[in-house]
């Protein structure tokens, strides 16, 4: 939405304009981004530059649809025809209705339309109003939840882990290749064909694990631009982080690059938790949350 009065405001994080306690929100210097991120490391808060409206939020259709305007008023007889009618055709409604929400599969992708470029509706549940952080107890970490337009990771398993939690948001609902666009924070226990040895081995691996996604989420073909590539320790723990820009050209695609993080931690178990960040340049004003994230990060 367009807010009256901020034309002249810098692009930047703001105090949230739903008012919501240590939450902000992107001005792009036009608009608000229709996500939101908690104040912390990484997220440069501005002062407000006015009274900021509240973000709308769309209003919920109607659960009936409206009829014609009223026939002139029938015989008694005609009536009584009328109210058999009425009532068959409700039926019919309520059993089309119920067979459509009993066979609609939880989480799933679906089409609302058909043919290329059909709407989907975004999958992912809402997060319980009280969650602050995500915790993998398969991975063996816990790292910050990011806030209001974050979803919880329902699309399936990826090839880089055993299992995957965390957080997304759609980006691009179809893409060329009939897929969906997402942003992205997610972990798990890294797959065993990635070939970890230990700790001394976080460097090599985390590399693999960049070649991985590479190939198997983004268009090709794409380049790579390193921005950190260092061993850390994560409470305690021996990791190491690679954190990269990726871009490409390639038709059809809103984003044409990414930043993504790699996070690697040896959390004394068989198998390391990988912790995956990834934004599309869309979104470029979240990029701080990778910091976020990456500091925030625990061991179980």
């Amino acid at each position: 939405m367009t807010v009256a009065g901020q034309g002249s405001a810098p692009p930047g994080w703001y105090p949230d304009p739903d008012g919501t306690p240590g939450t902000v929100r992107w001005w792009d210097g036009a608009r608000w981004s229709d996500v939101t991120t908690p104040a912390g490391p990484g997220v440069q808060v501005q002062a407000a530059p006015v009274q900021a409206a509240p973000v709308p939020v769309a209003p919920s259709p109607p659960s009936v649809p409206p009829y014609a305007a009223a026939a002139p008023a029938p015989s008694p007889t005609g009536r009584r025809t009328a109210w058999v009618v009425g009532l068959s055709v409700l039926g019919l409604v309520l059993v089309v209705v119920i067979a459509l929400l009993v066979g609609r599969p939880s989480g799933a992708v679906q089409d609302v339309g058909a043919g290329p470029g059909a709407p989907v509706v975004p999958p992912g549940q809402a997060f319980p109003p009280d969650t602050v952080r995500i915790v993998d107890e398969a991975a063996g970490i816990a790292y910050p939840y990011l806030g209001n337009g974050w979803f919880e990771y329902d699309l399936g398993p990826v090839f880089e882990t055993t299992s995957v939690a965390g957080q997304f948001f759609t980006t691009q609902d179809l893409t060329p290749d009939g897929g969906t666009f997402i942003a992205q924070c997610t972990s798990g226990p890294l797959a065993p064909d990635l070939g970890y040895a230990g700790p001394g081995s976080l460097q090599t691996t985390v590399a693999r694990v960049a070649d991985s996604v590479r190939v198997n989420y983004y268009p090709a073909p794409n380049g790579q631009r390193v921005l950190r590539d260092e061993a850390r320790t994560v409470d305690g723990a021996a990791a190491h982080l690679l954190e990269f820009d990726l871009s490409w050209d390639v038709e059809g695609y809103d984003a044409t690059g990414e930043r993504a993080a790699l996070l690697l931690v040896d959390v004394g178990r068989p198998a390391p938790a990988l912790l995956y960040i990834s934004i599309p340049n869309t979104h470029a004003e979240l990029y701080g949350v990778i910091d976020q994230v990456v500091e925030g990060v625990e061991v179980l």
